[in-house]
């Protein structure tokens, strides 16, 4: 999941398209008559690969419960995904490099101390310090002195806070950019720029083992691997308090199993429907089955720290075996049309004035078999004569889709060796083999946009360094354009230089887009006003019990 953005469009323009009512819903947009305030629900859930600290989680499942702790100074709208002030009163700027921040009164921890500019500033500065080694540090890139607190390639740190942060009062710190960047302020809602406590610095130990944050609900016990249980905050100061009493999320390894125990009563949620359960879903669940279009794209990386994968050629062998994925076929047979085939790199929920370019990876995306094969011997063959594709096996329906993917590859080359699944237990085990750089060939790398905003969904992923760079895809000349387009104002032409930098990703098919995502869910009689937000998670404050 997870990004940082700069040009001049607004998110509200994405919003529109994003505005997508669930198929059913069970009352999720109305009240439903009250509910019981102090019932608690659960939903699956998977353990996340991090402790949580919010600069240091780039997974969903984790972000799932810092969107629940945490609040920062925008918050998206659960319905059109627009950034709207939260514990910002006002972010002004007259340039657009310089900001001066004013948080409101009145919010607290959940421990009781209280929210101030010096909770931000602190937090930023942790949060970008190499020594701290945090994955979401490159959220902070753009703020002034980020190359002394956290110099690449090996350089030594100079500083440990930025030189743009500067406290101006108990409600008031200032920002200064190292460039343009008229939507950073549509940015602060992620949950990396959220606030932190005292007790962070002064305990951080035991900081982590039951974090402290400023959301509606708090961490009341966490067992890894079983489930983590959360609960209201009675004394919580925004306007989006919890309606339930809590929420104890569940660790599945499988999520058939999850909905095994949603039919059988022993689950509210599933914010996951596997594929092998939407042929029946509808007829389960009625209008308890959301399917709602969310911000979501499916690829397969490569990766680029291997030579095999990286040497001069293999852009065609990768481009080979995009042609040879029959997307057409895979997302209706599998996923019963709730995913879409991928044309490009980003998300239909942008809308055209996002970003969004239908059709614009052309035939690297269309099936053709016979053309993959042929790219996929001029380009030196499969590295080792075979492909294992990495994923993880607990959740998402991953295993269907990736045999799938196999098999189609193996047709189209007349090999039914060529590509085989590599199962990996956990989704955290996954994400550990692939920060250890120990991916043996492509991968899953499935993306849950951050906001609405094409940058989103080009630069954390493929720019050098990038934070959720994973496969270390690196090329000059698209750095260079997503460069240029952060530092336009205008917003036609800053979504013309991310798209010529998509066709720079296209060429090199530094990753296959496979494709565009819905968001699923079930849930059970107990519950109603249950939705998903457009980042295809449910929003939990909203949901009532009983």
């Amino acid at each position: 999941m997870r990004g940082a953005t700069h040009a001049r469009w607004a998110a509200g323009a994405a919003a529109v398209a994003l505005a997508a009512t669930a198929c059913g819903g069970g009352g999720s947009d109305g009240d439903s008559g009250g509910g019981d305030s102090a019932a608690v629900l659960s939903s699956s859930w998977g353990d996340p690969q991090n402790p949580l600290e919010p600069a240091n989680t780039n997974e969903v499942q984790g972000g799932k419960v810092l969107d629940m702790i945490f609040r920062s100074l925008k918050k998206y709208d659960p319905e059109t995904g627009k950034a709207e002030d939260m514990l910002a009163e006002k972010i002004e700027t007259s340039d657009s490099q310089n900001f001066t921040v004013t948080v409101k009164p009145g919010w607290t921890f959940s421990n009781g101390e209280k929210v101030t500019a010096k909770s931000f500033v602190d937090a930023w500065n942790y949060g970008a310090s190499l020594k701290n080694n945090q994955k979401n540090a490159y959220f902070f890139g753009y703020i002034d002195g980020y190359d002394k607190v956290h110099p690449e390639d090996g350089g030594k740190q100079s500083a440990d806070t930025l030189s743009g942060l500067k406290v101006t009062g108990e409600r008031t710190f200032t920002v200064k950019l190292n460039q343009k960047f008229s939507t950073f302020p549509d940015t602060l809602g992620y949950p990396a720029y959220a606030p932190l406590p005292r007790a962070f610095f002064t305990d951080h130990a035991a900081w982590v083992k039951k974090p402290v944050g400023n959301g509606p609900y708090t961490i009341e016990s966490y067992t890894k691997g079983s489930q983590m249980a959360l609960k209201k905050r009675d004394d919580y100061p925004g306007e989006d308090k919890a309606q339930n009493g809590g929420v104890t999320l569940k660790v599945y390894t499988d999520n058939n199993t999850a909905y095994t125990d949603l039919m059988a009563g022993n689950l509210d949620l599933v914010d996951d429907v596997p594929a092998s359960q939407l042929k029946n879903v509808q007829s389960d669940l009625g209008d308890r089955y959301i399917n709602t279009p969310a911000g979501i794209i499916q690829t397969l990386a490569f990766p680029f720290y291997d030579a095999k994968w990286n040497k001069a050629g293999m852009e065609k062998v990768r481009t080979g075996l995009s042609m040879a994925i029959n997307r057409d076929q895979i997302t209706e047979t599998i996923f019963q049309k709730t995913r879409t085939p991928a044309t490009d790199w980003t998300s239909p929920v942008l809308g055209e004035e996002g970003g969004f370019k239908e059709g614009l990876c052309g035939d690297a995306c269309a099936y053709k078999p016979d053309e993959a094969k042929k790219l996929i011997e001029e380009g030196g063959g499969l590295p080792g004569g075979q492909i294992k594709i990495t994923y993880n096996a607990d959740t998402g329906s991953h295993r269907e889709w990736v045999d799938a993917v196999c098999n189609s590859i193996n047709n189209a080359l007349d090999n039914d060796k060529a590509c085989v699944g590599n199962p990996i237990g956990t989704f955290a085990d996954f994400r550990n083999q692939i920060t250890d750089r120990k991916m043996p060939g492509p991968f899953r790398a499935g993306w849950q946009m951050d906001y609405p905003l094409i940058q989103n969904f080009l630069q954390p992923l493929y720019y050098t360094n990038a934070s959720s760079n994973d496969g270390k895809w690196t090329n000059k000349d698209f750095d260079r354009l997503v460069n240029e387009a952060n530092a336009e104002t205008d917003t036609a032409t800053a979504v013309e230089k991310f798209q010529e930098a998509e066709k720079v990703l296209r060429d090199a098919m530094g990753a296959i887009p496979l494709w565009y995502q819905n968001g699923s869910a079930g849930y059970s009689e107990r519950l109603s006003d249950v939705k998903l937000n457009p980042f295809s998670v449910p929003v939990y404050n909203e949901i009532k019990v009983g």
